[in-house]
């Protein structure tokens, strides 16, 4: 079964997005990739599930392009676009995002609604999304997030994003690096300690089994 969200992580703002438990981090992290085309299809596919949420705007759906990355990347090792996100003050957005939408407008176009006090940017797709290039646990992790945040305000989900780690610690416009996903400082619970302890035996027998020296703890 593909992991779930059925409700936007518990424990400030951001545990208010539940997840299934995750499997065991790699012991060295994945080189991560830009694919340009596959982040244009995720684009397009977002934007027309986005249409069905009263709440629509350029603000929940860099939330849902976010989360759906750095959900996969935690989850399965990698994003499912590898797009680099920078924070802004509603929340973080993936860089060059206006550009490409200016670059690829024969398949979608932005329009500008003015309604209160910030500007409501919607983006409409021209065409359908080729979703032949996406894994299964890609897609699933998009509807999950999606389905996590549908109904919630732009204020809602900009206000949850702020309460994550890699948001916090990142200046205006700086890269948040996908590790900032596991990164926590809420309570730690008993069970907290066992999984850490389980992950870093994991990790040290991984380690010693690629010939790297380990200390004993």
């Amino acid at each position: 079964m593909p992991p779930t969200l059925d409700k936007a992580p518990k424990g400030p703002e951001e545990r208010d997005l539940e997840v299934d438990a995750m499997p065991a981090r790699q012991a060295v992290a994945p080189t991560i990739t830009y694919d340009e085309s596959k982040f244009t299809e995720l684009l397009l596919y977002v934007a027309k599930l986005m249409l069905d949420d009263p709440s629509n705007g350029s603000v929940k759906l860099n939330k849902v392009l976010f989360y759906s990355d750095f959900f996969h990347y935690a989850f399965y090792g990698s994003p499912i676009t590898g797009a680099t996100y920078v924070k802004h003050p509603r929340g973080p957005a993936p860089r060059g995002i206006a550009d490409l939408q200016h670059r690829h407008s024969d398949d979608m176009e932005l329009a500008v609604f003015r309604h209160g006090a910030h500007p409501n940017n919607i983006l409409f797709p021209k065409r359908e999304a080729d979703l032949t290039i996406f894994k299964g646990t890609e897609i699933a992790m998009v509807n999950s997030v999606f389905n996590a945040l549908k109904g919630r305000s732009a204020d809602d989900v900009s206000n949850m994003s702020h309460a994550l780690q890699g948001w916090k610690a990142a200046r205006e416009r700086e890269e948040i690096p996908y590790y900032t996903i596991f990164l926590y400082d809420g309570p730690v619970t008993e069970a907290d300690i066992e999984d850490g302890q389980r992950i870093a035996q994991t990790l040290k027998s991984e380690l010693e089994s690629a010939g790297f020296a380990v200390a004993a703890s």
